[in-house]
């Protein structure tokens, strides 16, 4: 479950470690399932050993824990050089909408990743190495940290991290649960444009492409959107994505194929009016025109909010034939 969207803006985080190895949860439900059955699909162990690692100054693990996955995931980058896009002085921690919105001006993808253990270990099993945000204290007075999952070990019951000053912090996976759980098990992972998570919903990874559309250059995100649309290709959001990130990079004609291909399978009015946009910069007139109408009519019937848009277009297009 997600934490409310109004905390998301206003949540504040400290990065002090507490010692809480005799603080497991009495309701650690997953770890009990975990251990009870080990995933098939993935190892006992992992550890991601070349993951780096930023010992965090004074109310810094925001900074250090995106320093230490946006280097895994193959950028450059320190804890200083992030610092002002997501440490607030005032607030004295990091706000998780900062932390998603960091990466994405480096070429990399930030995702949600599924608020379950078993998700988790898979993305670790992955190599991914995952950002997750931990409340070191009780639920009344709430201690927030952002810590680095790096591996685990569920013969001996651990979870694996960076964290805090601690290179390599073992901590019970019923413990994690516990102190994870109060975050709304909140985590995401950061990868290049070319990769996917492990454990997202086809939700969560759409939500992460559009996103990282806004700041990419238009070769990123087509090369994003690909990538997503291979495990989900009837996605119609991913799908007008791509179109529009073919038309920006110059590539007209395909952008025109996709999003015929998406107009005609969803009905969209958002599809048709971009084709129709597509048609007209092509200069197939007769095409862009049918398609605006069917945007219209699709805007009329049932999607509303697509109407001034869509008559916009056509009235364009039906400019330029008069023109002709």
């Amino acid at each position: 479950m997600r934490l409310p969207s109004r905390l998301l803006g206003a949540l504040v985080l400290t990065c002090s470690l507490l010692g809480l190895h005799g603080c497991a949860s009495l309701q650690a439900t997953q770890t009990r399932a975990l251990l009870a059955q080990a995933p098939a699909d993935i190892p006992a162990q992992v550890v991601l050993s070349d993951t780096p690692f930023y010992p965090q100054s004074a109310l810094q693990c925001g900074p250090a824990a995106l320093a230490t996955v946006m280097q895994s995931a193959g950028v450059a980058i320190t804890p200083d050089e992030l610092t002002r896009s997501v440490f607030l002085p005032g607030r004295q921690g990091s706000l998780q909408i900062d932390m998603l919105a960091a990466p994405r001006s480096h070429g990399l993808i930030s995702t949600r990743i599924a608020p379950q253990m078993s998700g988790l270990l898979h993305e670790v099993a992955a190599g991914h190495p995952v950002v997750v945000l931990l409340n070191l204290s009780l639920p009344i007075y709430p201690m927030w940290h952002y810590a680095v999952v790096i591996g685990y070990d569920l013969p001996a019951g651990d979870v694996l991290m960076r964290s805090g000053t601690t290179e390599l912090l073992r901590m019970p996976l019923s413990t994690f649960e516990h102190t994870w759980a109060r975050s709304g098990q909140w985590a995401f992972v950061v990868l290049p444009p070319a990769q996917l998570p492990a454990s997202a919903s086809e939700t969560d990874v759409t939500d992460g492409r559009v996103a990282f559309e806004r700041l990419a250059a238009p070769a990123q995100a087509i090369q994003a959107y690909r990538t997503a649309l291979q495990p989900w290709p009837h996605n119609l959001v991913m799908s007008l994505g791509l179109g529009n990130a073919l038309f920006a990079s110059g590539d007209v004609r395909g952008a025109a194929e996709v999003l015929s291909q998406a107009a005609n399978e969803h009905d969209s009015a958002a599809a048709w009016n971009n084709l129709a946009m597509a048609r007209l910069k092509l200069g197939e007139h007769d095409a862009a025109l049918q398609a605006a109408q069917h945007a219209v009519r699709r805007a009329q019937s049932s999607e509303p909010h697509w109407l001034a848009p869509a008559q916009a277009t056509l009235s364009e297009v039906r400019q330029t034939l008069s023109g002709k």
